[in-house]
């Protein structure tokens, strides 16, 4: 049986020392070797594990198996994958050497980029980082937040799920920046509370899923939704949550919905200036008014580029 060089990687964003059960049994039973010293080379020697540190080169690891059916390559935290392709190269002149194996001691759970996302937006708010950054605000971030969620939802409208990726990405950087910028506020909340707020309510507001009741309409699912949501916030008027700062037409739709869920009887405005006469017109529609507007809209924004292409002029 050929001798065994077994190049272990691990995920840089676990704790070290979170191996799976074979990546223990190779770095106990074989000879460790690695590029430099590391948080996972640590976390191997006070278990009881030797890790030596040599030179990244072929001949030098080939000598240490010298003796021995295997040993075990610890790879840093990217990989090291141009040394492996040496190591790689180097046995394909000599298949008789030894074969290499790929050990993975740790995988990236999902999500683990996003450790990656705090992590980068730590540095770019802290001393040192971008200055541009530091000095803002939340109020001074809000036009942006906006305008990167208009700009996903226009990728959403052209059906771009490539767009969309990127897009969401800007809306999370301004999720990760707000969460950043609190950091340091009296308050001293996180990007982990932020979360953890998040998660809580989608288990709470989940009764079937989480907490095994048995409900399958989606009508119902819906109801129960609210009565939870109800439930949790004190609220003096079924007005009470609606975000004040949306497109009117979105913000006139969503009062008249409240109103007449929550069983209040209020006249429209008959008088016949501007905003009454679209209030009334939004509670006649039976679509979504802001909606239909933005398509009416963007249709008669390809109507003027038409025209301009055609060089249509003022009439004479």
């Amino acid at each position: 049986m050929a001798a065994r060089i077994l190049l272990l990687v691990t995920s840089p964003r676990l704790p070290a020392g979170l191996l799976t059960a074979a990546a223990w049994d190779a770095v106990r039973a074989y000879p460790v070797f690695t590029a430099a010293e590391s948080d996972q080379a640590d976390a191997l020697r006070k278990a009881g594990v030797p890790v030596t540190v040599i030179e990244p080169d072929p001949e030098t690891l080939l000598a240490g198996l010298a003796g021995h059916d295997a040993v075990v390559w610890l790879a840093g935290a990217t990989g090291d994958e141009h040394f492996a392709r040496q190591v790689g190269l180097r046995l394909a002149r000599e298949p008789q050497l030894a074969e290499l194996e790929l050990l993975h001691g740790s995988w990236d759970p999902p999500g683990a980029r996003l450790l990656d996302a705090v992590a980068v937006m730590d540095r770019l708010a802290s001393p040192g980082g971008d200055p541009w950054k530091r000095a803002q605000s939340h109020r001074t971030l809000a036009p942006f937040l906006l305008e990167e969620a208009y700009e996903a939802y226009d990728a959403i409208e052209s059906d771009d799920l490539p767009a969309l990726r990127e897009e969401l990405g800007d809306v999370l950087l301004q999720v990760v920046l707000h969460a950043r910028l609190a950091e340091e506020e009296p308050s001293g909340w996180t990007i982990d509370d932020v979360a953890g707020v998040l998660v809580e309510k989608m288990v709470r507001r989940n009764p079937h899923v989480f907490a095994g009741e048995d409900i399958t309409d989606i009508e119902e699912i819906t109801q129960n939704w609210e009565r939870i949501k109800k439930a949790e916030k004190s609220r003096d008027s079924v007005l009470d949550g609606i975000a004040l700062s949306q497109p009117a037409l979105a913000l006139a739709a969503k009062i008249l919905r409240r109103a007449e869920r929550g069983g209040v009887p209020v006249r429209l405005p008959a008088s016949d200036d501007l905003g009454s006469v679209l209030l009334r017109l939004v509670a006649a529609a039976d679509e979504d008014a802001e909606g239909a507007l933005r398509r009416a809209a963007l249709e008669y924004a390809d109507a003027v580029r038409a025209a301009e292409r055609k060089n249509v002029g003022p009439a004479e």
